[in-house]
């Protein structure tokens, strides 16, 4: 087993590995995250044995969180040698690795850790533990990794705007039917499937495998211009006033109420906070 200090590699099997993420107490996603993923991600894709990752969580009650909203200056000054952020590096290498990734979804999937999400070829989610949202407009910006160019294209262009203008948390049910997921099952279920899915895909033979997953790339993915183009918006949009406004309030809602209650339920306090108060947040 490989260890990073996030991230662990564990050999399930010779050409499957098994990649768990691990930032208690809630998962959050920020630069050091990044960093150690895009590490991850190129150690696997240097491993020419590699067929089947799965990635998982070994924190109760997340998966992939949102961004940490404390390191937002070190997750934008993150770029590439060509001056390409390393987020867009990031997504776009999990996209087009040579092992197709398989997302284990066990808790709350949310913002940056769900366009991370996003970016894997396959997810399969708890139907009691998992949760899903973008919760970037109800505090005041846009989404930046992929949320929008991704879940327009797998959703739907009203769906899309549904989740994204909402802001709200979405079920693991709701998740499936509309495209979000690829399957939800019983939390019972769940690791059998993915061990499964991952042990019939690791039995094929790796160059037909990686050529069929190089032509549905080339009929689903957004431009990588988009993505950049997203990913800028997004860097613009953490200046602006009501994103300013609105983070002072959320510290003040976690420190009343409570992290967990607040990351637990991200969904619904997301949408009482507002630029001048907390105060409806007691509503709940």
């Amino acid at each position: 087993m490989t260890q990073h200090s996030m991230f662990s590699i564990e050999t399930v099997a010779p050409k499957i590995r098994k990649v768990t993420f691990s930032n208690p107490p809630v998962n959050v996603v920020g630069a050091d995250t990044v960093t150690q993923l895009v590490d991850v991600v190129d150690e696997l894709s240097r491993d020419e044995q590699v067929q089947v990752v799965i990635f998982d969580s070994a924190t109760p009650g997340y998966f992939f969180n949102h961004a940490d909203l404390g390191q937002v200056p070190e997750l934008l000054a993150l770029n590439s040698a060509d001056g390409t952020p390393t987020w867009v590096d990031l997504v776009t290498s999990l996209t087009s690795a040579p092992f197709v990734s398989i997302a284990s979804i066990r808790g709350r999937t949310r913002g940056g850790g769900d366009e991370i999400t996003l970016a894997f070829d396959l997810r399969y989610a708890s139907r009691e533990e998992a949760f899903f949202c973008q919760p970037e407009v109800a505090i005041g910006i846009v989404p930046g990794g992929g949320g929008s160019d991704r879940l327009s294209r797998l959703l739907g262009r009203d769906r899309a705007l549904e989740a994204i203008l909402t802001s709200q948390d979405f079920d693991a049910d709701t998740a499936e039917r509309y495209g979000w997921v690829t399957r939800a099952v019983a939390d019972a279920e769940l690791d059998n499937l993915v061990s499964g899915v991952a042990a019939r895909i690791a039995s094929f033979d790796k160059q037909s495998v990686l050529a069929a997953k190089a032509q549905i790339n080339r009929s689903t993915l957004p431009p990588v211009a988009d993505l950049r183009a997203s990913w800028a918006e997004f860097a613009e949009s953490v200046n602006w006033p009501g994103f300013q406004a609105r983070v002072p309030q959320l510290g003040k809602a976690i420190a009343e109420i409570g992290l967990e209650e607040i990351e637990q339920n991200l969904g619904h306090y997301a949408g009482l906070i507002n630029d001048t108060g907390i105060s409806a947040v007691h509503s709940r």
